[in-house]
């Protein structure tokens, strides 16, 4: 049986590659998109979902626009990674024909949870945690309806990459994120920790160009131009791909490692606020509440991501 999704993101380049991936995979069906602010304001995050969907060929999975700010604190983006647009690197002159919902996305995923089975529907987030956060905050009764919620965000052995100590998901909205990591949900997480590895080597972008169609070289196009900001600030030979790590994860498991530990949120610290503190040796009787991954088999990775987006227009 596929498994039903619903992604909540904030595109970004990484993130539209993750739309890719989940539209170009068969296991998955994709019941609906969420946009919420993040990297770029939710006026773009909303139209760029839009695009994605139509470039890859999915006009009917209807976009739902989320929260426009995070709950308490000062909104901060990532224009300086993304570019203004959030999805720099293609041609966006035309604007998308596809329109987006009418219905809040917040009052949507609250309904679409109401409404599906107990553990029959999967929540992967993308971005900030906000829209989920205020969907618990109004209806707590969804929390044990979810089969889990698969997150891009956090950091341990890697720290932080908007603040020394925080990642930028979390950080952007860190109440929203002790929300949901004390909600009892079952949670994944793909932190830096992994995300790091996943690089987009210039041999692995050429394959990835070698496909040939339009939505493989968008891809390549969107990442060359956000891998930019992280080769001059790492120093690597490749640039980390993050957020398409939660849709791998659904579709091979195998090919990731890690342990459930207990993840909590720092919300009032000064130096480190939006840190995911990690209780990985265990030296804490907190109960573990996520499965943190740390490994992954990039080549792997970048196979899967490269065949399945050949799949699309």
């Amino acid at each position: 049986m596929k498994r039903k999704i619903i992604i909540d993101t904030d595109p970004g380049q990484d993130d539209a590659v993750a739309l890719f991936l989940a539209l170009a995979s068969p296991e998955i069906e994709v019941q609906a998109v969420i946009a919420v602010a993040g990297n770029v304001p939710l006026a773009r995050t909303g139209e760029n979902a839009l695009r994605i969907m139509e470039m890859a060929g999915f006009p009917h999975i209807p976009v739902f626009c989320g929260a426009p700010r995070p709950l308490r604190t000062i909104q901060t983006t990532a224009e300086h990674v993304h570019g203004p647009t959030g999805l720099d690197g293609i041609d966006l002159s035309v604007p998308p024909a596809m329109p987006l919902q009418t219905r809040n996305g917040i009052m949507y995923l609250i309904e679409a949870v109401r409404n599906s089975e107990p553990g029959e529907l999967t929540l992967v987030m993308l971005g900030p945690l906000t829209d989920l956060a205020l969907a618990l905050t109004l209806a707590p009764d969804i929390a044990g309806r979810i089969c889990e919620v698969v997150l891009m965000g956090g950091a341990w052995s890697e720290l932080g990459n908007i603040t020394p100590a925080a990642e930028f998901n979390i950080y952007a909205d860190p109440h929203a994120a002790d929300i949901v990591f004390s909600a009892g949900i079952p949670l994944v997480v793909l932190p830096l920790d992994v995300t790091h590895k996943c690089l987009t080597l210039p041999e692995r972008l050429e394959a990835l160009r070698a496909n040939g169609n339009r939505c493989s070289n968008a891809a390549v196009d969107m990442l060359s131009f956000s891998e930019r900001f992280d080769l001059a600030k790492y120093g690597w030979k490749g640039a980390p791909l993050h957020d398409p790590c939660t849709i791998a994860w659904l579709l091979k498991p195998d090919i990731f490692g890690g342990r459930h530990v207990n993840v909590s949120i720092e919300t009032q610290g000064s130096l480190s606020v939006g840190m995911t503190v990690v209780d990985w040796w265990k030296v804490t009787d907190r109960t573990p509440n996520a499965l943190f991954i740390r490994d992954v088999e990039a080549d792997a990775f970048f196979e899967l991501l490269t065949t399945r987006l050949a799949t699309l227009p």
